[in-house]
């Protein structure tokens, strides 16, 4: 089974033009769904204080580093706003709302993630497994629907994915690694610290790939795998100090103190804010979510083709270990794969290990999703090498299967478009299984609909009653600043739930059964209700209340449910 993975560039070179050209197709499409949607998805509950942070970096910088209000804006300092800068420097200059701009920035970079997931598996094992992985990744609905507004999180893995690129392009060419891969590896290091201090993690995958790699060429030296480690070290020293300058820029509070990358490492570690999350129909504070919330969620919301082709990648890696007697792997590939397994394994095995908390499912895993889309390809690609040796008509049933694999992901994106990021796979039954048992739409991107369906929902009452008020009160479960960035002048937002007009919620725990109210209007996808508009007009501020125990959404003081950054 070791076959499949060796390079095998120069075999079958129109079959090889096929797939990357497929691939280049597949990036190009994706830019135009991009360009054509963006404008469906809503404001993220963290957007507008993200990029409030980003306006105070910048602020500290213009003031000569005397406005240090970006230290201690809530617990942001901790992050790096290297996204937020571009952003705050683009709006600027470009004459477009801020939040188009962010997201399609963001969107930009999760097509920067699928061509870096292209990249690493055709490395490793050629261009067919590269388009495999790169269509996985790309009909992955956490990924594909996170595009969009997960502005910290798709950026943050798109970058930790390159740098994994360049990390193993530049080792496999060591003793002599290229200048560019490692000047490249140190920017995507340095744009990954810029956005989160988990990039460090990419600082221990390097001693990891330096030290595997001696260790497969030792022939019994050891003192010669020693000279190779160190003579390593100093070849990547460069790309260490780029990431260094790098984050420092986009993240001042880590210049303070060489130490405070790592001090918010453990601060991540031990946040216990009273956000809650659910699991299996059981509510959960963050700090005491389960030790296994986090695969729990992967298994759950990643595609089955992934979940089965990245488990084939695993098994032919180990059985090719296995096959070599524990000595020297016999192909620069196998360590590759051992390198994309432990990038995937590691983080979560910390998770597990220290029962850090968590919440909103994988969001913050989000970054082990590109390694596990390019071990999947590699895996279908063994599986489908394998049957090919068994005659024509396997290979071609083979091939067929794996295809309608990713159509049915496909067809389940359009269906829930433009909430691609609440797809679940068939473990649980889909978004149908799913509803009100795991987290669903904890963005609020039901924001767009649902504020243009209250508005036609006002006009047709202009109709009929032309001395109605103009002007009308909107209680939100979920952040302000997404629903006016939708809503016209008649609407204006309250935290006054027992006095508003209109109530807009999302079904995600519950928050939709908190007020009583004639519901004008549901969004629903795939026959499951997502959220809804109430009108709440001629009920007192007793009537329209539910027990509060029954609901898992606001707190008891009426405000919507808190998204803390993180």
């Amino acid at each position: 089974m070791t076959a499949p993975l060796r390079c095998h560039r120069r075999s079958l070179p129109l079959a090889i033009d096929v797939f990357d050209l497929a691939a280049v197709l597949l990036l190009a499409i994706l830019l135009v769904l991009v360009l054509s949607t963006f404008k469906e998805y809503a404001v993220s509950n963290d957007e507008g204080l993200q990029h409030h942070y980003g306006e105070l970096i910048i602020a500290y910088y213009k003031s000569g580093f005397a406005d240090r209000s970006a230290f201690d804006f809530q617990n942001l300092y901790l992050y790096g706003g290297l996204f937020d800068i571009i952003a705050v420097l683009l709006a600027h200059l470009l004459p477009f709302d801020l939040y188009d701009i962010r997201h399609v920035m963001s969107a930009l970079a999760g097509i920067g993630g699928v061509a870096a997931t292209f990249a690493t598996a055709r490395m490793i094992a050629g261009p067919r497994p590269g388009l495999l992985a790169g269509l996985a990744l790309t009909l992955c609905g956490v990924w594909y629907g996170g595009m969009f507004n997960h502005t910290k999180d798709v950026p943050f893995a798109a970058a930790m994915m390159g740098a994994t690129y360049y990390l193993l392009r530049a080792v496999r060419h060591r003793p002599d690694p290229r200048r560019r891969d490692i000047l490249l590896f140190g920017i995507l290091l340095g744009a990954a610290l810029g956005l989160r201090a988990t990039g460090l993690l990419m600082v221990g995958y390097l001693a990891v790939a330096i030290v595997l790699t001696a260790w497969m060429r030792r022939n019994g030296d050891w003192s010669a795998s020693v000279r190779l480690c160190t003579s390593s070290l100093l070849q990547f020293a460069p790309a260490l100090a780029v990431a260094y300058v790098i984050m420092i820029a986009s993240w001042p509070w880590a210049s303070l103190d060489f130490f405070n990358p790592v001090r918010a490492i453990f601060a991540f570690a031990h946040f216990h804010y009273p956000v809650r999350t659910v699991l299996d129909g059981q509510v959960y504070l963050m700090s005491d979510v389960p030790r296994w919330y986090e695969p729990d969620y992967l298994a759950i919301k990643l595609p089955l083709v992934i979940l089965i082709g990245a488990g084939a990648g695993l098994l032919t890696a180990g059985w090719s270990a296995i096959r070599t007697g524990g000595k020297a792997l016999p192909d620069p590939a196998l360590m590759e794969v051992a390198m994309l397994v432990f990038v995937i394994m590691f983080p979560l095995f910390c998770q597990i290990i220290g029962h850090g908390p968590s919440f909103t499912g994988m969001r913050h895993f989000m970054f082990v999703v590109p390694p596990l889309a390019a071990l999947a390809g590699i895996g279908l690609h063994v599986g489908l090498s394998y049957v090919e040796g068994y005659g024509r008509l396997g290979a071609v049933g083979a091939v067929a299967a794996v295809l309608a694999a990713f159509a049915q992901d496909a067809v389940a994106l359009v269906r829930l478009h433009p909430y691609e990021y609440l797809f679940y796979n068939s473990l649980v039954g889909g978004l149908p299984g799913a509803a009100r048992r795991y987290e669903t739409d904890y963005w609020v991107n039901i924001m767009p609909a649902a504020v243009k369906n209250l508005e036609s929902y006002l006009d047709q009452i202009d109709r009929h009653d032309p001395l109605r008020p103009q002007h009308f009160t909107v209680g939100v479960c979920g952040e302000r600043v997404s629903f006016e960035n939708e809503a016209d002048r008649r609407l204006q937002w309250t935290p006054d739930w027992d006095h508003a007009d209109f109530f807009i919620a999302p079904t995600h725990m519950n928050c939709d059964q908190v007020l009583r109210g004639k519901v004008v209007n549901v969004i629903e996808r795939v026959g499951v209700p997502i959220g809804v508009v109430k009108d709440l007009r001629g009920l007192s501020p007793q009537a329209r209340w539910t027990p509060i125990e029954v609901a898992h959404g606001p707190s008891s003081n009426g405000s919507a449910p808190a998204a803390p950054h993180g």
